[in-house]
């Protein structure tokens, strides 16, 4: 168990999250959480030990570290408007959504102002991962900042790269998401091709499972693909989407020609006008819309 006086509180235990503060809390860590639609994994997380706040204002005042997993930057900007007028001074939020590199700099430095510093550490991997503490986390933050939150973050975490300042976080984030995305639209095609040309998703994976092509992101959408498992990767076509817009907003604003990021969006847009924009629609169902597109059942 970790002994420690920092307070931390959590919003967002959603998909990621619930795993991640559960990890918070069952190392040592004294823990707030908060509910939002699902009651359920704060009343989990109440069993193993943490606190539920009745409101954002009780959160900020009893709390010395503030993790958002949240949808977006949209999100995040509400809760910090939420929390800001009663946090406490000497206060950090971590904000380990997929989020705009330009809000998360407005926001950091609006809280400075208030003496409250803020911090970018989105995440990769699954809720399995989330759930087992072995997610990857790429830290912004000053290293100062970074020295405070790395030792709650890698109760969640088995590898943190601290990539440089705010911002930068959420900048690599959208980088490995553009390269996460496109090999979702790029497995999608291929496979829809496949059963075109009259080879059998079986056979398609013969070769390229433990081959130069495999890897775990593969693994895991096949895992839809090849199996039938709905929740082999729980992240929606719907955030897929949103990342994807944020990668082409970052690339337009650093004058980056972006004919791959395009057609990658173009993929997601068009599975979210055809049906995949629920909360159920999944990255590897992406399969089924590129299939449909191409009049595959």
């Amino acid at each position: 168990m970790t002994q420690t006086t920092e307070k931390t509180g959590f919003i967002g235990v959603g998909l990621m999250g619930h795993g991640m503060a559960r990890n918070i809390v069952e190392k040592g860590y004294p823990l707030t959480v908060i509910a939002h639609r699902n009651r359920a994994p704060v009343d989990d997380l109440v069993t193993r030990g943490a606190t539920e706040a009745k409101s954002m204002q009780e959160m900020a005042s009893s709390c010395s570290v503030i993790f958002l997993c949240l949808t977006g930057s949209p999100e995040v900007a509400a809760a910090v408007a939420a929390l800001k007028p009663n946090l406490k001074q000497g206060s950090v939020i971590v904000d380990c959504s997929t989020s705009d590199p330009t809000v998360t700099e407005r926001l950091a430095a609006e809280l400075a102002d208030i003496g409250v510093d803020f911090a970018d550490a989105p995440l990769s991997r699954t809720p399995k991962e989330a759930w087992e503490g072995t997610l990857d986390c790429m830290v912004g933050a000053t290293e100062a900042v970074f020295a405070r939150i790395e030792p709650v973050i890698s109760t969640w975490a088995g590898k943190i790269v601290h990539i440089g300042g705010v911002g930068d976080g959420h900048r690599m984030k959208l980088l490995n998401n553009f390269i996460s995305l496109g090999y979702a639209a790029i497995y999608s095609e291929a496979l829809a091709m496949s059963q075109k040309v009259g080879i059998p998703i079986a056979e398609f994976d013969k070769v390229i499972r433990g081959g130069r092509m495999d890897c775990g992101f593969y693994q895991t959408f096949m895992g839809y693909a090849l199996e039938g498992n709905r929740e082999s990767h729980k992240f929606t076509i719907n955030n897929a989407y949103k990342d994807i817009r944020y990668v082409e907003s970052m690339a337009n604003a650093a004058t980056v020609a972006t004919p791959m990021t395009s057609a990658i969006k173009n993929a997601f847009a068009h599975a979210v006008n055809t049906g995949g924009n629920g909360p159920e629609d999944y990255l590897p169902h992406l399969a089924d819309y590129v299939a449909k597109a191409n009049g595959i059942n």
